[in-house]
């Protein structure tokens, strides 16, 4: 415009054909600038769609007919589009892979904020402490940890023992993160259970212990009784019977006390671990009772048998509920009376207070013994701790091991019940225990 102007000051041009030639460069200017702005408005919802990642609607809107510089942008455009898509990808499956590794890690994992809430928790850590996690997190000794490890910006350790449901042993170790994790993590705490091996080292000093202690008596009793046979009672064939006899009955206890021994430091090895079975505990109870009819003739006695029918289904270890009726009933048989009756009742727990307020079954055995003293009643769980000759005058048959009601309470914890013992003297026993039903099992108040 400005050359056509000063050719047409200078005389150069003519005037109309001035004009002319002007209004084809205004025109040619219009018609280029709506080009420009369609090519630019096009590149905008390139970016846009980029920026989406949607690849279908980026792939029409750069194929679209634009000005060569605008078409070489838009490739560039779309070639970083498909580069960073493709990263992108890469970084979702490596961050998957990531979710993966600490999901299926053995031990549980807790992902903590910077507030110190938990962000995530791996699948061992929602099946070892479920809603008990935040009263693990407020342990003091833990909260301690995880506080140095903040404010020093490390990794620190300690032990802890957790009370509830049931003793354990955990080592713990807090690592902060800098810089935090993808979905803004800032520490992990690694919670690993080490009451399995604590259980084992503490087995293998009171296995030594108890067992010593134990065995010496009849291990005495057996030397004495081997040295009178080969001396004054080697020609006595009566005293010789007499003897080998109480050897026998000597050599039985000990083989009973090592099973028992044996059978107790399994449990406890497993006590911390929950079951997750289903046991039919009624169908369980019906098909050990008639293991006792020989011993229940033999001193003229009869069980009674309360079960409910079809309602007690509890998550439980099937040989250790078994082990748990047996010496249940083996009790109530030895230190029941001659021609007495032992029961054994199955029910719904009632809510009455003494039960958890939650599904679950009771298992009551009773004897009309001579029955147990108070002051006695607090210790029977303990190892070896027996109130024979206060229970058994009288009494024929051998006594036991002392450990059948510790076997009893371990296995009853376990299984996250209670074990309730009730006595009077003159009147009897009885063993009552609660146990958590499988979801299929009303409460009382359903029934």
């Amino acid at each position: 415009m400005a050359v056509l102007l000063v050719l047409w000051i200078d005389g150069f041009l003519a005037r109309w054909p001035a004009v002319v030639a002007a209004g084809a460069c205004v025109l040619g200017a219009v018609v280029l600038s709506l080009i420009w702005v369609r090519d630019i408005e096009m590149l905008s919802e390139t970016v846009r769609q980029a920026a989406l990642e949607n690849a279908s609607a980026l792939a029409a809107a750069a194929n679209a007919p634009r000005l060569a510089p605008i078409e070489r942008v838009t490739r560039s455009i779309e070639r970083l589009s498909r580069t960073l898509a493709s990263r992108a990808a890469m970084v979702g499956q490596l961050l998957a892979a990531n979710e993966a590794i600490v999901e299926r890690l053995p031990d549980p994992l807790l992902v903590l904020a910077g507030d110190r809430s938990v962000r995530r928790a791996n699948a061992a850590a929602r099946a070892a402490f479920g809603a008990d996690m935040p009263a693990v997190l407020r342990h003091p000794d833990l909260r301690s940890a995880i506080e140095r490890a903040y404010t020093h910006r490390g990794a620190e350790t300690t032990e802890l023992t957790l009370p509830v449901p049931v003793q354990r042993e955990v080592s713990a170790t807090v690592i902060f993160m800098d810089p935090p994790l993808a979905d803004g993590g800032q520490a992990v705490v690694v919670l690993s259970d080490r009451s399995r091996e604590r259980a084992v080292e503490r087995m293998r000093a009171d296995f030594v212990a108890n067992a010593s202690h134990e065995l010496r008596t009849p291990l005495a009793s057996l030397i004495g009784f081997i040295s009178t046979l080969r001396g004054p009672a080697a020609d006595d064939p009566p005293a010789q019977q007499r003897f080998l006899a109480i050897m026998a009955e000597q050599a039985e206890r000990m083989n009973r006390l090592i099973d028992d021994l044996m059978s107790l430091s399994r449990i406890e090895l497993t006590e911390h671990q929950a079951p997750a079975e289903r046991v039919e505990l009624g169908l369980l109870i019906a098909s050990l009772v008639a293991g006792f009819e020989p011993r229940l003739a033999e001193r003229s006695m009869k069980l009674v048998l309360d079960l409910t029918d079809g309602l007690t289904m509890v998550v439980a270890d099937a040989d250790q509920m078994a082990q748990v009726v047996n010496n249940l009933i083996d009790n109530a048989i030895k230190y029941g009376k001659d021609g007495g009756s032992v029961r054994v009742s199955l029910d719904l727990a009632p809510l009455d207070g003494r039960w958890p307020a939650r599904r679950g079954v009771v298992l009551t055995v009773a004897d009309d013994g001579r029955g147990i003293a108070r002051e006695h009643i607090p210790r029977l769980t303990e190892r070896f701790y027996r109130v024979d000759k206060a229970r058994s005058r009288g009494r024929s048959t051998p006594s036991g091991t002392g450990l059948g009601l510790a076997i009893i309470k371990h296995i009853v914890n376990r299984h996250r019940g209670q074990l309730l013992i009730e006595s009077e003297e003159g009147k009897g026993s009885r063993f009552s225990v609660w146990l958590p039903a499988s979801a299929e099992t009303p409460m009382a108040s359903e029934t």
